[in-house]
């Protein structure tokens, strides 16, 4: 099953960036149960139901504002990778989020292989090119590998944060 989409579909010289669709509920669903992925994002694994909730999240995003996140892809073999992008949450962080957040998120199996970085970087061109030079990113504080990826992609010095009665990082760019 295929929907119409808004999102512009991305490439990169391994990946492809395009829109969500019903059919990748099974592989985001499996992304968002795997310890590896969520232990530093929420810390608990996303029921199947969170999962489609999100997916269809990211399609409104797109739809009321214009921007929103992708699924990654390998640009060869069409595997889901990962879901990152931009977002418009509305999340209960203190203190509150004034610009858009990024997020990134990838299966295991891509971690450490600079996929993120890669997907992140015409993300984040893309998004300069519409005039979202300002955007901010919440991560965990023993997220070592996000972390360090925040400070590449420019966003700068992070202010200590609370979402879910968990501490996080707050970092903004532009």
């Amino acid at each position: 099953m295929s929907a119409p989409t808004l999102t512009p579909t991305l490439t990169t010289a391994r990946l492809t960036l395009r829109g969500h669709q019903p059919d990748d509920l099974d592989a985001l669903a499996a992304m968002w149960a795997d310890p590896a992925v969520y232990g530093m994002i929420g810390g608990q694994p996303r029921p199947r139901e969170d999962v489609w909730i999100r997916l269809l999240r990211s399609v409104g995003c797109w739809t009321v504002f214009g921007y929103g996140a992708w699924v990654v892809c390998d640009r060869t073999t069409g595997q889901v990778l990962g879901d990152m992008g931009l977002l418009e949450s509305r999340r209960a962080i203190m203190p509150e989020l004034t610009v858009p957040e990024t997020g990134w998120t990838l299966v295991p199996t891509a971690h450490g292989r600079g996929f993120a970085a890669e997907a992140m970087r015409a993300v984040l061109d893309w998004a300069d090119g519409r005039g979202l030079t300002r955007t901010c990113c919440i991560i965990d504080p023993g997220n070592v590998a996000s972390i360090r990826l925040a400070e590449k992609l420019g966003y700068g010095k992070s202010v200590e944060g609370v979402y879910h009665d968990r501490p996080i990082r707050i970092f903004h760019r532009g």
